[in-house]
Formats: structure tokens, sequence, C-alpha cells
């Protein structure tokens, strides 16, 4: 069974930073994709962003030129860099792998304070 392991959420003030990292463990079937996806009180859970095995990457308008994504599919790690953060980016942040199935972490909290 394929475990995610998130670190490097935290309290940040607006327009500072942050460095999410996970890692899969157990993994039995090739990884095609990992991604972060996040979850605001009273809001569904939506796409971050998310790097294919290929190389494909694929941001949120609301994060694009701001959060930067980067995997290491060889180790089956991913990594989100959050520049320029603000209040409306605080949620719990979720890191996401596809394989045969689609396995979640148990979720990070980031909060920016304004």
């Amino acid at each position: 069974q394929v475990q995610l392991v998130e670190s490097g959420g935290g309290l940040v003030q607006a327009g500072g930073s942050l460095r999410l990292s996970c890692t899969a463990s157990g993994v039995q079937f090739r990884i095609d994709a990992m991604g972060w996806y996040r979850q605001a009180p009273g809001k569904q859970r939506e796409l971050v962003a998310a790097i294919t095995r290929g190389g494909t990457i694929r941001y949120a308008d609301s994060v694009k030129g701001r959060f930067t994504i980067s995997s290491d599919m060889a180790k089956n790690t991913v990594s989100l860099q959050m520049n320029s953060l603000k209040p409306d980016d605080t949620a719990v942040y979720y890191c996401a792998a596809e394989s045969l199935t689609t396995n979640w972490g148990q979720g990070t909290q980031v909060t920016v304070s304004s």
C-alpha cells in the first residue's frame, strides 16, 4: 500500500514563502503523476499543481507565477515551492500520487496571516 508523507506546512505572513515536500513509500507500481491539492474550510478540494512522469506541469490559475512544483520520480518525491503567499492560500495541502489508483497523504496545514 502506497503511503505519502508530507512536510513543510506552517504559519507564515502574507508575502512569505513555504516549501512543501512529499515522499511516497510502499510503491509497487510505477507512479505516473504526483501533485498537490488543497482544501480550505467550507470549500471543495482543488488542484494546486501537478506534474507527470513525462514532465508535463499544470497549475491552478490562482497560483501561477507564485508556486513551483518539482519532482524526482525515481525517488517518488514531489515538492511545492510557494512564494508570495496570500491569506487565500490558507488551507490543508494534500499530496497525491497516481499509479493504478490515486493515493493521498494525510495533509499539512498552511496558514497565511495578513
